[in-house]
């Protein structure tokens, strides 16, 4: 395949979802703009996502610095110094509970696994994409023991209800960060506001590069995802993302280390 033909299919493939998650689309996105580096490419890989700031940081670094091995280890090493934070974090026999598929989150998870750490999971299906089927493949892969809830069940999987067990803690990825929260897959914030009934600490676990000043716009995806061929005049609503407020969130977890949302949002600032 030839640099042009490279360069539109990962156009497409972002657009389409075939790669999903903020960290997999920033490297992606990376590796197009230097087949043809030039502000004409950073701008038609910005508009086909124009709600990862991660990817607008990542380019913009890119441009700057023209250097693509300098700015792809930082990707590992992030992620290298969450996953020893959150190993930290996790005690035995816990339950986790998570929503959708964050890469951030999965590869932290493992690694925990990898290195004795006994616990299991909770997810959600995460519709209309089912991305929550990812991260149940992924993680059963690694022999951890995961139980997938239909999306309208998440109050069941966080309420010690129908011989579920209790929850311990809640993690979530995110797409955006931003001064008075977080922007993440749709259904994030009534977890957020169950877990806070019931006394459940979420952490949100991210790569610091998602955060950005800038208003990010809420992605609303195509509804034939939802509903294909829907009678006449049914409207459908599919929002991908929403809004988390910081109130609900226990701490943040980056390669900066586990933060209290306001010192991170400072820290941000500073540098």
């Amino acid at each position: 395949m030839d640099k042009k033909k490279r360069f539109n299919q990962i156009i497409n493939d972002i657009k389409d979802i075939k790669i999903q998650g903020a960290r997999n689309i920033a490297k992606r996105a990376l590796f197009a703009y230097f087949l043809f580096p030039s502000s004409t490419s950073k701008k038609k890989l910005l508009s086909v996502r124009p709600t990862e700031p991660m990817m607008e940081n990542v380019l913009n670094l890119a441009e700057k610095t023209k250097d693509y091995k300098k700015i792809l280890v930082h990707f590992d090493d992030a992620q290298d110094k969450i996953n020893k934070t959150i190993f930290k974090l996790i005690k035995n026999k816990e339950v986790i509970f998570t929503h959708c598929h964050s890469t951030n989150v999965i590869n932290a998870l493992i690694y925990s696994r990898r290195k004795g750490k006994k616990f299991e999971v909770y997810n959600t299906e995460t519709r209309p994409l089912f991305q929550g089927r990812k991260t149940a493949r992924e993680l059963k892969k690694e022999g951890i023991n995961v139980t997938m809830f239909v999306d309208s069940a998440l109050g069941v999987a966080l309420s010690k209800e129908q011989n579920t067990k209790k929850v311990d803690k809640v993690f979530l990825g995110a797409d955006a960060l931003l001064k008075k929260g977080i922007i993440n897959k749709i259904g994030s914030e009534v977890i957020a506001q169950v877990a806070k009934n019931q006394k459940i600490p979420l952490y949100v676990v991210a790569d610091s590069w998602k955060f950005t000043n800038k208003k990010v716009p809420i992605e609303q995806r195509e509804l034939d995802e939802v509903w294909d061929r829907a009678p006449k005049k049914v409207k459908i609503k599919n929002p991908s993302f929403e809004f988390l407020p910081k109130k609900y969130i226990r701490g943040i977890i980056t390669e900066l280390g586990l933060m209290k949302y306001d010192d991170f949002v400072r820290k941000m600032k500073k540098d």
